[in-house]
C-alpha cells in the first residue's frame, strides 16, 4: 500500500483546520429518541468522508437491516451498548468497540439496552447523508412517508433495505 497522490501542492501549508467544541448542540432530532451531530459532513472533507455522533435515547431506535453500493460505513461506540447486526449475526457492542462494513456490506443497528447509548458513524467516501437524516427527522416529527415515498428515500440515498434480522 502506498500513499494516494499528492493533493496539496503548497510549500506553506495553510490554516485550514475546523472545530466543533463538545457542547454544541445537536444539528438534528429524531423525535424524542436520537441527537445527531454533523461533525464532518461530505461537504466539509471535499467527499472524502462523513462523521457523525449519533446519540440515543433509552427508547429502542435504531436502522433497519440494510446495505449500501456505494459507500463503508463504521461504528465506533462511545458510550452505553449498540447492538450491531454484520449480515451473519448480532454483535453487543459496548465503548470502544469498533466494526466496519464495506460497501455491499448488510448491516443494522439498535439500542436495545434501555438505557443511552452513544456512537460515531463513519461513511467513506463522504456521501452526503444529512439529507437522509433530515427526511427521517421529518417522519418523526409527523410528516409520514408514504411507501413509495420511503422507497425513493432509500434508493436517492443508497439505502437497499432487506428483510429485518
Amino acid at each position: 500500500m502506498t500513499y494516494p497522490p499528492t493533493r496539496y501542492t503548497g510549500d506553506s501549508g495553510e490554516i485550514s483546520a475546523t472545530y466543533r467544541p463538545a457542547g454544541a448542540p445537536p444539528d438534528l432530532e429524531i423525535g424524542a429518541i436520537t441527537a445527531v451531530r454533523y461533525l464532518a459532513t461530505g461537504a466539509s472533507t471535499n467527499g472524502e468522508f462523513g462523521l457523525y455522533r449519533w446519540d440515543m435515547g433509552p427508547q429502542r431506535a435504531g436502522a433497519a437491516t440494510h446495505f449500501h453500493r456505494t459507500i463503508s460505513e463504521s461504528f465506533f461506540v462511545l458510550t452505553g451498548q449498540v447492538r450491531i447486526f454484520n449480515g451473519a449475526g448480532w454483535i453487543d457492542a459496548a465503548p470502544g468497540d469498533f466494526v466496519h462494513v464495506p460497501p455491499g456490506g448488510i448491516h443494522a443497528f439498535r439500542n436495545e439496552s434501555g438505557e443511552p447509548a452513544s456512537m460515531l458513524l463513519l461513511f467513506t467516501p463522504g456521501a452526503p447523508r444529512e439529507g437522509y437524516f433530515e427526511r427521517l427527522a421529518d417522519a418523526a416529527r409527523g410528516r409520514r412517508l408514504s411507501p413509495e415515498e420511503l422507497q425513493r428515500l432509500y434508493i436517492e440515498h443508497d439505502n437497499i433495505m432487506l428483510p429485518d434480522s
